[in-house]
């Protein structure tokens, strides 16, 4: 233990001294998930506020086809636009020389005044998220002063207006501020996840491939120690880095969500000692996973460079968690928290809206992630058994 201990302090103080492994592991991995989300969500949460709030400019064509409906508009906030220059309404808006247009056709007065259906035409692209905001708004402008017009015509027939409403549909959302966070954050394991690969990385490339291109990794395993113990220093001294850097980037996310329009949506973000603690609880055992993968997968390499290639690409298995749930919603069991990754995800998202992880889920996350990491570590172990890994050429 005290050989390990050793080579654990020596990783920790030589790559403490490389201003590029202190810069990534320390500061761009930890910070970089915590600024971008919070610019991109900002700047998006702040435009759809914007665009709900202010007045709706919206071109329309036949105004002069239903003067009471463009009074009543114009009453709502809408600001009646000309009609598009230059083609029809469809190829403005495919042009995108507007995002969405109103049509009166003239075939609306007539239907109108013989208290028939009377149709509009809302022309616009839904591949295009400029146009969502307006569309939801006019969409919701138009269903009001149908139903209200609706209204009018029974009062006049002497019937009352809840003969038109057989069923009336009583809402009883059960989600809370809390939970609704979870909507916005979904990405958040994700985040977590990316900042322990990034945070032990560089750790792991230059205690392997570094080493072997450095040609001081033979003098090493040269010592009179076991490789074993060797080994258990250089994870030790990844995985150290690695639960620093989700420390670092719990802590950012903490604070970047204090200054995020969260009141504006309803919606509440609460990373506090609870969330941080169960959430390094779970992230451990991944961390070691990541951390003897990683070194594993820098073993075949024989510089920093090709190990940084080779490393890159297993990046991309912390994804698939994320993208599972996003295009196939599961309702969390117990055996999925044994899957590493998807167990983590899970319960990350569990308290980020706001529910109380059941010990059984604890329990079966840090089992399933804990028995994996310790097939990683073994095949690693393997690997650093093999007289070939001092070889850098």
């Amino acid at each position: 233990m005290h050989a390990a201990l050793t080579v654990f302090f020596k990783e920790v103080i030589e790559n403490l001294r490389d201003r590029r492994t202190v810069l990534n592991a320390l500061i761009t991995g930890p910070l970089i998930g915590p600024i971008l989300f919070a610019l991109l969500l900002g700047v998006q949460l702040r435009q759809q506020i914007e665009q709900a709030e202010k007045p709706l400019p919206i071109p329309v064509i036949g105004v002069r086809n239903a003067p009471n409906l463009i009074a009543y508009l114009r009453a709502q906030g809408l600001v009646v636009k000309p009609p598009p220059q230059g083609g029809s309404a469809q190829v403005a808006v495919r042009e995108q020389r507007t995002s969405l247009v109103l049509v009166i056709p003239k075939r609306f007065a007539k239907a109108w005044a013989k208290g028939e259906p009377a149709g509009v035409e809302l022309v616009y692209d839904s591949s295009r998220r400029a146009s969502a905001t307006p569309l939801r708004r006019l969409r919701e402008m138009l269903r009001q002063y149908a139903s209200i017009t609706a209204a009018q015509r029974m009062l006049v027939r002497g019937l009352s207006p809840t003969l038109a409403r057989p069923v009336v549909v009583e809402r009883r959302d059960q989600a809370t501020a809390q939970s609704r966070s979870a909507l916005v954050f979904s990405i958040l394991p994700y985040f977590f996840v990316l900042t322990v690969f990034l945070g032990g990385m560089y750790l792991a490339i230059d205690t392997t491939a570094g080493e072997r291109e450095r040609q001081s990794l033979e003098p090493l395993l040269a010592n009179p120690v076991a490789r074993n113990t060797i080994l258990a220093g250089k994870l030790m001294a990844t995985t150290a880095f690695a639960l620093v850097s989700l420390c670092l980037s719990i802590l950012a996310f903490s604070l970047v969500g204090r200054f995020m329009p969260m009141q504006q949506l309803n919606i509440v973000l609460q990373l506090g000692p609870y969330f941080a603690a169960i959430t390094l609880l779970l992230m451990l055992p991944l961390t070691v996973l990541l951390a003897a993968l990683q070194t594993l997968v820098a073993a075949f390499a024989k510089s920093y460079r090709e190990a940084q290639t080779y490393l890159s690409l297993l990046m991309i298995i912390p994804v698939i968690p994320s993208l599972l749930l996003a295009f196939m919603p599961l309702k969390a069991a117990t055996w999925m928290y044994l899957v590493p990754l998807l167990g983590q995800q899970l319960g990350i998202m569990t308290l980020v809206r706001g529910d109380v992880l059941s010990p059984q889920s604890i329990a079966a996350s840090l089992l399933g992630t804990s028995v994996t990491a310790a097939l990683a570590w073994l095949a690693t172990a393997w690997v650093y058994r093999s007289e070939r890994l001092a070889i850098s050429a």
